[in-house]
């Protein structure tokens, strides 16, 4: 079964004026998490700046939801970007239940 992945869009850095609009969103910091179908989870996070040179289709910050945010994040990274974060995940999912390498102590 596949993983299943979900994002946290929620942290963001705005401008609190940009022309004629107030907390204009510029950075949003991320949080990439996937599961496994046992519930093994890991995350990745990082950082994705917004092009706001052009606000015409302008939403007030009131008005954001994750899921708006996750998909301007998702735009800006683009799809090949997203492709190998969630691989990258899926790494870390698969060593953490099969791990290569395990550090043990000796008494």
């Amino acid at each position: 079964m596949a993983n299943t992945y979900s994002w946290d869009c929620r942290t963001v850095d705005t401008y609190p004026t940009l022309g004629d609009n107030a907390d204009v969103v510029y950075r949003v910091h991320w949080r990439l998490k996937g599961a496994d179908s046992n519930g093994v989870e890991d995350s990745t996070i990082g950082t994705c700046s917004l092009d706001t040179s052009d606000i015409k289709s302008f939403v007030a910050f009131d008005k954001l939801t994750n899921d708006s945010v996750t998909a301007w994040v998702e735009a800006s990274l683009g799809a090949d970007k997203v492709k190998e974060l969630k691989a990258s995940v899926d790494a870390m999912i698969t060593e953490k239940t099969n791990p290569t390498s395990v550090t043990k102590y000796i008494s």
